[in-house]
């Protein structure tokens, strides 16, 4: 995919004691780097200082967050595929390259060096599993027919290639992948031909072994530069992306327990189509950052409340901001018990290598039953109670005992146990009204929803008769095009006998002034009568 075509202006180097405000995200230079976290208010994009050398500006990169400290790898710029390790420290605000060992059984060709470390790649993902970071797929410089899996272990920068058994998925780029427990789900992408996929595969970490899915209903159209996301360890979510035409601002979520695709109803925002965003899912909230359309960034910060289904802008910076980009990464981090955003690179007319941070509001966490209506909650609780007090009238009261603070038994009079019976049944009357307004309800939603299966057939029908009288009309115009191209031909041939007739014009003009010019110089030299006449 095409990057943004936004012009950047450069970024002047940063100096101390400067602070460039820029929409709702700030430049500070002047905090104390020790303590930067506590000097950051919520909800805000901060470019954060940077002492030393910073790594290269790219975009389509992978990142992860460990221990503190922010990993990059691969991405690309200017066409050229990288291939370098670089750590962003979070407490020092320093760069530094990471010095890879090679696993290799061939202790010769390790010493000397003669394998490469890590391919350049880009358009690739990374997961941090244990005490390792696993890179999958991406377009490398050298392609394979099946995805490659690498690893990076922390503890000691050894990498490698892991081997994986089963079905594995053919080799692509743009794709997502997320961890389950021990498990990887891959969704789409595009492979090395440009194929678009929309297939989902499993690999289990604990036996390194792929597994195809096959899930029913409607899947979301194939795509690349998308977002995927994990819900309650049960519900894989996937927003956004495009195809080769399309951009897609649509919402598919796939349930791993019954794996059945749905498109469920989104509230909140409107939320503009994009590609090449970056996002990350903290506790039930799902973060986006970024994206575009090739024609225009998008600048909003969006978080979506994936128990409730509904969007939120969070920020919105200026146009044409560093973060407004497609290619970049977020990840999540954890300082001083406050949870942080941090985005590195991207490409909106020019490379970034700058590292942006925000912090969020602490939340109130709660897990209601995700994608579960209003009328269905009402409904399915009324029904509760209403059973409960049910059970609760055929009961019998002989005598009621409660105890008082000093423990001895005391008897309840049977006056209030009838005011009770009566409250009860007034609450069941109002549960029993509320169920029949649900139902209801639910009645008006099945005759919307057969209606809109009606219109939805009617036009499908519209549809292949549209397409029906273009598949014709294409007939038609290909006809017509067969028989142009022969009046061309024809036309062609007629303008070469045009030519040779006027040749032949010029040729029988220029004979018959030859014969008047032979005859007028008979005529002045008497001809043959003149030479019979002076005969005799």
């Amino acid at each position: 995919m095409s990057c943004l075509d936004l012009g950047v202006k450069e970024r002047d180097n940063l100096t101390d004691r400067q602070t460039t405000v820029m929409g709702a995200e700030e430049i500070k230079t002047d905090m104390d780097i020790s303590s930067w976290p506590s000097d950051l208010a919520h909800e805000q994009w901060v470019a954060l200082p940077v002492s030393g050398a910073r790594p290269s500006a790219r975009y389509k990169h992978a990142a992860a967050v460990a221990d503190e400290k922010l990993y990059i790898t691969g991405g690309s710029r200017n066409g050229r595929f990288l291939s370098d390790i670089q750590v962003f420290d979070l407490r020092s605000l320093t760069w530094s390259s990471l010095k890879l060992k090679i696993e290799c059984n061939d202790d010769k060709s390790q010493e000397n060096g003669l394998q490469e470390v890590l391919l350049g790649i880009s358009d690739h993902c990374m997961i941090k599993w244990e005490n390792k970071l696993i890179l999958l797929g991406g377009h490398p410089k050298k392609s394979s027919d099946a995805m490659i899996v690498h690893f990076i272990n922390l503890e000691t920068h050894v990498c490698g290639v892991m081997d994986t058994f089963g079905a594995i998925p053919v080799a692509r780029g743009g794709h997502s992948v997320t961890l389950v427990g021990s498990k990887l789900i891959v969704f789409g992408g595009e492979d090395k031909s440009r194929k678009l996929l929309n297939d989902v595969h499993v690999l289990d970490l604990q036996t390194m072994t792929w597994s195809v899915v096959e899930a029913t209903q409607t899947p979301p159209a194939p795509r690349f530069d998308h977002s995927a996301a994990v819900h309650s360890e049960r519900y894989l979510l996937i927003f956004g992306g495009c195809s080769h035409s399309l951009f897609f601002n649509d919402l598919h979520v796939l349930d791993l327990q019954t794996m059945e695709w749905s498109q469920p109803q989104v509230q909140g925002d409107l939320v503009s189509p994009r590609a090449g965003h970056a996002s990350i899912s903290i506790d039930e909230m799902w973060y986006i950052v970024g994206g575009g359309d090739n024609n225009n960034g998008c600048p909003e910060t969006l978080a979506l409340n994936m128990s409730k289904l509904v969007w939120s802008t969070l920020t919105t910076l200026k146009e044409r901001h560093p973060l407004a980009s497609e290619g970049l990464s977020i990840c999540s981090a954890v300082i001083d018990g406050e949870k942080y955003l941090v985005a590195f690179g991207g490409y909106n007319g020019k490379y970034n290598n700058e590292v942006f941070v925000m912090k969020l509001k602490p939340r109130n966490l709660s897990h209601p039953k995700i994608f579960q209506s209003p009328a269905a909650a009402a409904a399915a609780a009324s029904v509760t109670a209403a059973y409960a007090l049910a059970k609760s009238e055929k009961l019998e009261f002989p005598q009621i005992i409660d105890l008082n603070l000093n423990g001895v038994e005391k008897s309840v009079p049977q006056t209030d146990i009838n005011i009770k019976i009566d409250a009860i049944k007034e609450e069941k009357k109002e549960l029993e009204s509320s169920i029949v307004e649900v139902r209801a309800e639910n009645s008006m939603l099945r005759e919307k929803i057969d209606e809109l299966n009606i219109n939805h057939t009617e036009l499908s029908k519209e549809l292949q008769s549209v397409q029906g009288q273009l598949i014709s009309e294409r007939s038609r115009c290909f006809k017509l095009e067969a028989q142009i191209a022969e009046l061309q031909k024809m036309l062609e041939s007629l303008q070469t006998v045009e030519n040779e007739v006027q040749i032949l014009r010029r040729q029988k003009s220029a004979l018959e002034q030859e014969m008047e010019l032979s005859s007028a110089q008979q005529q002045g030299s008497g001809g043959v009568w003149r030479w019979i006449a002076g005969g005799t």
